[in-house]
């Protein structure tokens, strides 16, 4: 019953408040910037989108184009709301405090915390007239985008909306320590700096680091931005609520009754070890419960590295290794641990006993840049100045001498390097690659960490007659995709082991998973011949790539199988490159058959083939044979020009020349005993060498990586590489006729805004009238 009062209380005391605060301009003004803001820039980023439509372009994620992404309208809401909050918070309490309407508060049988939270309920209904504002325009797009995503939108204003309630507990309670609003809006925005940037305060020391990281408001909204809605982030904006209304009513009962200066510490120091107490248990990684609201689920990881987390019992250790002589070694600071944890916060949600551990040591690096910033220094003081500049302490790094006594990194050059260990001792290796990400995504970590619970794949590839060779970092060698390890794409990084072999030497036992054949510049051995045709009889899986002039060594290989490659270079002529690079295109047999592809093909990538020859495959008897990539109607094979740098490709039919569509790369597949062989066969060994994989191909949007990715997961029966894909986006489009734009920017900027002020002025008139 006594509960029930206090709320009855608080709800008139909110009553009053409200009808205070919207028959001030203060209020309404607010409402009329916040609504323009608001507008202009849904106008410009719904306009965008509208005038990329009306321009013929295909939209992709039209709600996250709008609301979320670098042009979206919620994050910028966030710097409204620092801005404004604080005008309207300033006269919560501090008004009473000046017209002298405290006192009989003070007399009355209000309970102060009634009074607090009747203030507080005001708050949450302006806020709430707030996310009104902005969810006319979430309306709006409901109703014209196609399969708009809710979730999505509705998650990221349920963070502003905390956010807005943070801020409001936070004004309110510096309202009831002066009577001078406008000490009152300035002691908020200190307040609240202070909250911003107090994540960066002592990050070189684990203890404060994890105190201030915890403390800091900066970003606590973004998560629920992308649609992810975690529970330390809810449970943060709650502590920092019930903290700051909790101190609110403390200091009304400090001027309430008298209290001596033990008892007032006492009760102020309770409330603050109760809100660190609350704020470690919520964000205990073994408490954190998370909802991902985004429509593709991409804040969550894929079904597929879910599987391989939940495959891993014991524990997990991340230990990275940081040269402070690396050019990477900024990744590694003590003051950048909480942001490094953050490419590993997916599998600690699934994973939460992840220990990250730091070992840092300098030694010799390829650093480039050390040599002209400092030239003519050696190692010894490079690190000194680079300790200075980086407020870094020498003693914590390990000299030479010292890190190869407990790890030889030398196969590693000394780069920035992650191992993961298991309890039984397993371990894998994370790098930092040569690409604008450097750190490994999902893909890669996911692929180290299943080598702990899948055997690895070994991928032999073959030596001697002219073979592309793995070691080779020229441009027609298979370096780069074969074994770089700082290479995203290569095999190594995504869970295979490769090795070399010597087909007249060395068996083809069943230790090998795949065999890579390529550009036999000689023909085979009969006793390498025999090895390769036994390894095939009994069920081998294989990728077999030819190459232009190696037509008739590669046709006496594969004859078995049925398949042949052309005489001549196939050619397509085109105005940007050479016409024997031909465009491979993916063909919808192959996207219905391989999920790799389907994206690919759904969206027209395509690859990059240097003189491949054609695949004539009309000899296949025993196997299921799927085209993979083709080329177009306008494409034939080349019988007569040779010289690829002068020569003059014209299309010749008098010599037998015919246009049509030429298979460029095939998969066949086939049951031997009790497993499916399979088998990729390339009419161009280049399309995944060196050059063509780092090479911009003028006019080809080029993805040859992919046939990487695709065939040899494939070839391993989809072990690897590891499978990341997520459902696509649906909403493509948006229901307006050409020619809205304009009037979406009236309505946005014009109309809507003048609504709001003709509200206000009407409501404010009507109270004067009264």
């Amino acid at each position: 019953m006594k509960l029930n009062n206090n709320i009855k209380t608080a709800i008139r005391v909110a009553k009053i408040e409200l009808n205070s605060m919207f028959y001030s301009p203060v209020a309404w003004l607010v409402l009329v910037i916040f609504g323009f803001q608001i507008g202009m820039a849904f106008a410009d980023a719904f306009g965008g989108q509208l005038r990329s439509q009306d321009m013929g372009y295909d939209l992709w994620q039209v709600t996250t184009g709008i609301y979320t992404g670098m042009r979206g309208i919620l994050p910028p809401i966030q710097r409204y709301i620092y801005l404004y909050i604080p005008l309207v918070t300033m006269g919560l309490m501090s008004r009473e405090y000046q017209s002298g309407s405290i006192k009989l508060l003070y007399s009355s049988p209000v309970k102060n915390a009634s009074i607090i939270l009747g203030k507080f309920l005001s708050m949450m209904v302006y806020g709430f007239a707030l996310i009104a504002v902005l969810g006319v325009f979430v309306v709006f797009s409901a109703i014209t985008i196609v399969n708009f995503d809710y979730l999505l939108v509705l998650s990221g204003i349920l963070g502003l909306y905390l956010l807005i309630l943070a801020y409001s507990a936070i004004g309110l309670f510096m309202s009831t320590i002066t009577r001078y609003q406008v000490v009152a809006a300035i002691g908020t925005l200190a307040v609240l700096a202070v909250l911003n940037f107090i994540g960066d305060v002592g990050q070189d020391y684990e203890l404060v680091r994890n105190i201030t990281y915890w403390l800091s408001i900066t970003g606590r909204a973004y998560p629920f931005i992308d649609g992810l809605i975690a529970s330390d982030n809810v449970f943060y904006f709650l502590i920092v609520i019930g903290f700051f209304l909790a101190l609110s009513i403390l200091k009304l009962n400090t001027e309430k009754s008298i209290m001596s200066l033990k008892t007032k510490v006492l009760k102020y120091s309770g409330i603050v070890l109760v809100t660190l107490i609350l704020g470690y248990i919520s964000s205990n990684p073994y408490t954190k419960f998370y909802y991902d609201a985004s429509y593709t689920k991409e804040n969550t990881l894929a079904k597929e590295s879910q599987e391989v987390i939940k495959n891993l019992d014991g524990g997990l250790t991340i230990t990275t290794y940081v040269n402070l002589l690396d050019e990477n070694f900024y990744n590694g600071v003590p003051r950048n641990r909480n942001n490094d944890f953050k490419h590993f916060e997916k599998y600690a949600r699934f994973k939460p006993d992840i220990k990250m551990k730091y070992v840092y040591y300098y030694d010799k690096a390829n650093n480039q840049s050390l040599e002209w910033r400092f030239p003519n220094k050696t190692d010894e003081e490079r690190v000194d100045l680079l300790c200075q500049a980086n407020n870094l302490s020498r003693k914590m790094f390990m000299t030479p001498e010292e890190i190869k006594k407990v790890i030889d990194l030398g196969p590693e050059h000394n780069k920035f390097l992650r191992i993961v260990e298991r309890d039984n001792g397993q371990k894998a290796y994370l790098r930092m690659y040569n690409d604008n990400k450097k750190h490994p995504d999902e893909a890669e970590i996911s692929a180290a960490l299943k080598r702990f619970v899948s055997p690895s794949p070994l991928v032999a590839f073959s030596t001697g007659y002219g073979s592309r060779e793995i070691d080779n970092y020229g441009g027609r060698g298979y370096y780069l995709f074969a074994k770089d390890k700082w290479f995203r794409q290569s095999l190594l990084n995504n869970g295979f082991d490769t090795k070399t072999i010597d087909l007249d030497q060395d068996p083809l036992d069943d230790s090998i998973d795949i065999l890579v054949i390529s550009d036999l510049r000689e023909s085979l051995s009969d006793s390498a011949m025999l090895k390769v045709q036994e390894y095939i009889a009994k069920g081998g899986n294989l990728f077999i790539l030819g190459d232009y002039g190696r037509g008739e060594n590669m046709n006496k290989l594969v004859s078995s199988l049925g398949v042949k490659f052309s005489d001549g270079v196939v050619v397509n002529e085109n105005e940007f490159a050479s016409p024997t690079v031909t465009v491979g295109y993916f063909t919808e047999e192959a996207a219905k058959k391989y999920p790799t592809y389907e994206k690919l093909q759904k969206y027209g990538y395509v690859v990059a083939l240097p003189t491949s020859l054609a695949l004539d495959y009309s000899g296949v008897r025993d196997f299921e044979v799927t085209p993979v990539l083709v080329t177009d109607k306008e494409a034939w094979i080349e019988r007569e020009t040779t010289d690829f740098v002068d020569g003059k490709f014209e299309f010749t039919p008098e010599i037998g020349e015919q246009k049509g569509v030429y298979t460029l790369l095939l998969t066949m597949n086939r049951k031997v005993g009790d497993r499916e062989q399979r088998i990729v066969i390339s009419g161009d060994a280049d399309v995944i060498a060196n050059e063509a994989l780092t090479s911009q191909f003028t006019g080809i949007g080029a993805s040859n990586y992919s046939i990487i990715n695709g065939s040899f997961r494939w070839l391993s029966y989809d072990k690897f590489p590891v499978d990341t894909r997520r459902a696509d986006f649906i909403d493509l489009s948006i229901r307006l006729p050409k020619g809205c734009r304009s009037w979406v920017n009236w309505g946005c900027m014009g109309v809507f805004p003048l609504l709001i002020t003709a509200l206000g002025v009407i409501t404010i008139f009507r109270r004067q009238r009264k």
